[in-house]
């Protein structure tokens, strides 16, 4: 039966602003004033829940926008400035063709350039890119049985066969966790979840506080019942 990705949470100050911000750059609809439906149903809901979690070092994950043409990723530039997110210097190059950028409370984004073959056909998140080793891009593989688009030199990609956004993880050196993760994944089993966690742990995955589990890389997910 398997489980499905149903939304990404997104730990949030201001829930309701932060909304606002990611609707207004990705064109996404309100479900309500804290959920985002992408216009794109390949794509993932995105939640923003209230927390006072610190942000303790970048997250371990980070969407990659896509733009269609340079004067689409300017735009896509000058909104994010004009929603309230600015400009974020990470040690880039100057001559790096995307844009590093970050959302009002300081999350980590970058708006790739047109050509980027890799995002080529994708959706507005062309891919939540995770600081990750190849074992947490197999166990993710397994677990969403999403094919493997990507394993070289320990980088791995994930998509779904329907296409849409691609989950992707860096590879070694792998940063040191820094408290709970503010960007999480919540799957939905389709068929008894019980089931569907005893699979999740067989492949790599622990039990943590309540019903979080982590992934082999000790990243938070919930499954839910369907």
């Amino acid at each position: 039966m398997g489980v499905r990705l149903q939304e990404l949470s997104y730990a949030a100050k201001d829930p309701a602003g932060l909304a606002r911000f990611w609707a207004g750059l990705l064109e996404f609809t309100f479900e309500d004033d804290a959920v985002l439906a992408p216009a794109d149903d390949r794509a993932f809901r995105l939640r923003f829940v209230a927390s006072d979690l610190p942000k303790l070092g970048p997250n371990q994950m980070h969407f990659d926008v896509t733009s269609k043409s340079p004067e689409d990723q300017q735009r896509q530039v000058d909104r994010t400035l004009e929603l309230g997110g600015q400009h974020l210097d990470i040690g880039q190059s100057d001559d790096e063709p995307h844009v590093v950028m970050a959302d009002p409370e300081g999350n980590e984004f970058c708006v790739i350039e047109p050509t980027n073959n890799f995002l080529a056909n994708t959706a507005a998140i062309g891919a939540l890119s995770s600081d990750g080793s190849q074992a947490v891009g197999y166990f993710w593989s397994k677990a969403l049985d999403w094919p493997l688009v990507w394993d070289q030199d320990d980088e791995t990609a994930i998509q779904a066969p329907y296409g849409g956004t691609k989950i992707a993880w860096g590879g070694p050196p792998v940063s040191p966790k820094l408290g709970v993760n503010r960007l999480q994944l919540t799957l939905v089993a389709e068929g008894d979840r019980q089931v569907e966690v005893d699979r999740l742990v067989a492949l790599g995955a622990t039990q943590g506080e309540g019903d979080t589990l982590l992934d082999p890389d000790g990243n938070e997910f919930v499954v839910l019942a369907g």
